[in-house]
């Protein structure tokens, strides 16, 4: 049987849903911060050369753009054709194979493909102080630009990291100048750009969004973060917490002729989305309860707010059940709590996963499936199920609130 047919053959089994099989990414920056469930063993299981585990993404048929060490398929999901480790398959070629079985007529006219991906990423220190591409400046080197949002889930969050702060843009009154002076002595010593930053500290069950060309340093709580399918971006800090960055991350995404251009390494941030004196108000995402009509399950918009992709929380109650439908397809994680997904009747949280270890927390959920209605069930006397769940731009996510 064809790789092909295989897919056919599990999609039309399980009713449309596909299970996903845990995709470990490495950094070779920061520090873990031991909050991926992972085995303690296996933060290393790519070797020291690569770098700690630090994400694991979901859903994605994005390459993770890591070094010259990294094989061409990191990042790229895959599915289980059975309860086999090694029996799996691409989910880029799953959405190639099954199209708009998939992911639905409007998605696939308009994309081809499934458009975002998304993430959890486990730093116990905070990130650079970098931006992401917007589709114009993107597109200079074969990318898309990368919108992309936040949420910090309280299961996943039993430690803070060192700091749960994140640097949003520049202060209102910073001029441009003094953002390019300090650019400008990227080489020259500790920049320390976010001198001229706004910091938030992070509340657990709220959320942000973030635009392309907004400079931006992540603190240190795991975030669960739904993206546009890229994985480009600039580095504006050269020194944090002593780790040096290079003037290769600061210039990586510029196509070769402008890498020296101060303009155009400039040009990449949107000055005025950066120095908006009312930034909390716009991209502050508190979660948006929705009413579902019963006792049965809730939910809330955790991610909205933006044109490219959303996301929301379910909650079902100990031993309910739940007929949960949407009229877009999602992928989604299991954060807390046990029980059935559709046919699946071995969804579980997961304590403690190995590297080359199969879960029951991950699925992709077809359009028509979304539609038809996924029954879930919450086989627990005492703990509610909590699961994430990630959309396209169709999901019908509020934009102006």
């Amino acid at each position: 049987m064809s790789i092909s047919e295989r897919i056919r053959e599990v999609f039309k089994l399980k009713g449309g849903i596909l299970r996903l099989v845990p995709n470990w990414i490495p950094r070779a920056f920061n520090r873990p911060g031991h909050r991926l469930r992972l085995h303690p063993d296996d933060y290393f299981f790519l070797g020291t050369n690569r770098g700690a585990i630090k994400e694991r993404w979901f859903c994605s048929i994005t390459a993770a753009i890591n070094g010259p060490l990294a094989p061409e398929d990191e990042g790229l999901s895959k599915i289980a054709l059975s309860d086999k480790y090694e029996d799996t398959a691409y989910f880029k070629d799953a959405m190639e194979f099954l199209g708009e079985e998939l992911i639905g007529e409007e998605l696939y006219e308009k994309y081809g493909a499934w458009p975002m991906f998304c993430k959890f990423f486990d730093y116990d220190a905070p990130l650079f102080h970098h931006l992401h591409l917007s589709n114009k400046d993107a597109a200079k080197i074969g990318h898309f630009g990368k919108p992309e949002a936040y949420y910090f889930p309280p299961q996943l969050n039993n430690h803070p990291g060192s700091f749960p702060v994140t640097y949003f843009g520049y202060d209102p009154d910073v001029d441009r100048e003094e953002v390019r002076r300090r650019t400008l002595a990227y080489d020259a010593g500790d920049n320390r750009i976010t001198e001229l930053s706004r910091g938030y500290r992070l509340e657990l069950g709220t959320g942000w969004y973030t635009p392309p060309g907004v400079v931006h340093a992540p603190g240190s709580l795991l975030t669960y973060e739904p993206q546009w399918n890229s994985d480009v971006c600039a580095v504006y800090e050269n020194v944090v917490q002593g780790e040096v960055f290079g003037r290769d991350q600061l210039v990586s995404s510029l196509p070769d002729n402008e890498k020296g251009d101060i303009d155009a390494i400039m040009g990449m941030m949107d000055w005025e989305a950066n120095i908006d004196p009312h930034y909390r108000k716009k991209y502050f995402l508190p979660k948006l309860p929705i009413d579902t009509g019963t006792d049965d399950y809730s939910e809330s918009w955790i991610t909205y707010r933006n044109p490219y992709f959303a996301a929301k929380e379910t909650v079902v109650p100990p031993g309910r059940s739940a007929v949960i439908r949407d009229e877009a397809a999602y992928g989604c994680i299991f954060v807390q709590g046990y029980g059935t997904f559709g046919e699946f009747d071995d969804a579980e949280t997961p304590q403690l996963v190995r590297h080359n270890q199969l879960s029951g927390d991950e699925y992709f959920v077809s359009e028509n499936a979304a539609k038809a209605g996924v029954r879930v069930t919450n086989k627990s006397r005492f703990e509610d199920m909590v699961i994430l769940r990630h959309f396209g731009p169709n999901a019908g996510a509020p934009v102006n609130v």
